[in-house]
């Protein structure tokens, strides 16, 4: 078989219309929370899903735009990976429902759940398809969040951070590499501090258990450190550009899981890189999960300030377990 690369073809986002600012927060919550969001977040509105939409509705909307970018039709698509942990079922794959939607019948599908750290993750696998097998031409890879129908609204702590939106990339196969390097990383033992710990296994939604711990919510339930993205990034992003073969230097491109802009701002300084090499959207959309830096990277394409052929562009993300996910990739 001739040497196959992956490439990313064309992105595509949906943000949900009804807006939550920092100002509807406070005289929700009855207290100033906007100034702090503004000051050690940025956070300073989101976007929340309406009430009849669904994770899946989200991603369609988001793969429908890139598929329209990339001049392809849903039937045309070998596999779709969906990154979430706010699926429309416990069971089965929100990618299923996606390809249903989509009329994508010729289309494998699975969900990736590593939390905020799955877009990243997916992507990775999807290069790794694309490279091996040559029945994969085309993949869809899409980040769905859809937290606030797991958010309760008394929670200053969660319900100020946490949006919905979705966002989505075409991967496809070319003679050019575009995929570089990539690496996953963990540190499991803070898989009790942050999450949706009612409905799995661990705690089934039995009417005795809600009664006792409440429905389904995203809860922070204990303390991990503060730091642990300002640590972790500088090290997993030197690791993974020298797997490149390529220097700091070399990225035109910086893309962060989009929860603290504070701590985006502490980890380019710590790579001794302008802000210039980065982008945000957390102050406009809130933190969508693992659609976030799928976004990000819509709208910095959107922007026309996007990567341009040659560029290369890095990928950076954690999620809640504490996972995290690195990529270099080649803009073709």
């Amino acid at each position: 078989m001739a040497t196959r690369y992956a490439q990313i073809k064309s992105t595509g986002r949906y943000i949900p219309e009804r807006v939550i600012t920092n100002a509807d927060l406070n005289e929700m919550l009855g207290e100033n929370v906007g100034d702090w969001l503004v000051k050690n977040v940025g956070i300073r509105e989101r976007h929340v899903m309406a009430e009849q939409e669904t994770t899946s509705d989200m991603v369609v909307a988001a793969s429908r735009q890139a598929l329209a970018r990339a001049g392809l039709a849903a039937d045309e698509l070998d596999l779709i990976i969906v990154a979430t942990d706010t699926p429309d079922y416990l069971s089965p794959a929100t990618a299923s429902v996606v390809q249903a939607k989509l009329n994508a019948e010729n289309a494998g599908v699975f969900d990736v759940n590593c939390a905020c750290a799955a877009w990243v993750t997916g992507l990775d696998m999807a290069a790794r398809y694309v490279a091996t097998d040559a029945d994969y031409r085309y993949i869809l890879v899409a980040g769905g969040y859809g937290m606030t129908k797991f958010v309760d609204w008394t929670d200053k702590y969660t319900c100020t951070l946490f949006a919905d939106g979705a966002a989505a990339v075409l991967v496809s196969a070319g003679d050019e590499p575009g995929f570089l390097a990539g690496k996953l990383v963990a540190e499991g033992q803070y898989h009790d501090a942050l999450g949706i710990y009612t409905g799995g296994t661990y705690r089934p939604a039995t009417s005795g258990v809600i009664a006792e711990f409440g429905k389904p919510r995203v809860e922070f339930v204990r303390k991990f450190p503060a730091t642990f993205n300002s640590d972790n990034w500088p090290p997993l992003v030197r690791e993974v550009v020298a797997k490149a073969d390529l220097t700091l230097d070399d990225i035109e491109l910086f893309l962060f899981t989009q929860l603290n802009l504070r701590t985006i701002e502490f980890v380019m300084e710590a790579l001794g890189q302008p802000m210039s090499k980065t982008h945000w959207i957390m102050d406009k959309w809130g933190y969508l999960g693992s659609a976030c830096i799928p976004a990000a990277l819509d709208d910095v394409i959107d922007q026309g300030r996007g990567p341009k052929p040659g560029d290369h562009v890095l990928f950076c993300a954690t999620g809640g377990g504490m996972a995290m996910a690195a990529g270099v990739w080649k803009w073709v």
